[in-house]
């Protein structure tokens, strides 16, 4: 009994004491885990998707039954062709 009170300290101030150290070390390993979180996030500008191309458009369309295959097969060769010049 004679070690329990040393320094002046009951029964509540070992508690509190306690319930303190693992406050602290939860706090420093919480801190820990989201540096590191963000430090190894990828870059949200790297993965966006990239634009659909004409063609691909085109052929969504063609598949939702927007167009018919006629004009599908009309607007797709305008594509291969390219842009019409003025002489």
């Amino acid at each position: 009994m004679m070690f329990w009170y040393a320094h002046g300290m009951n029964g509540w101030g070992w508690f509190g004491m306690s319930v303190s150290m693992v406050a602290f070390w939860a706090l420093i390993i919480t801190a820990l885990v989201l540096v590191f979180r963000a430090v190894n996030r990828p870059n949200e500008h790297t993965h966006t998707p990239a634009a659909p191309t004409p063609q691909q458009i085109l052929g969504a369309r063609f598949a939702r039954g927007e167009i018919d295959e006629e004009e599908y097969r009309r607007r797709l060769s305008a594509l291969d062709v390219g842009p019409l010049t003025k002489a």
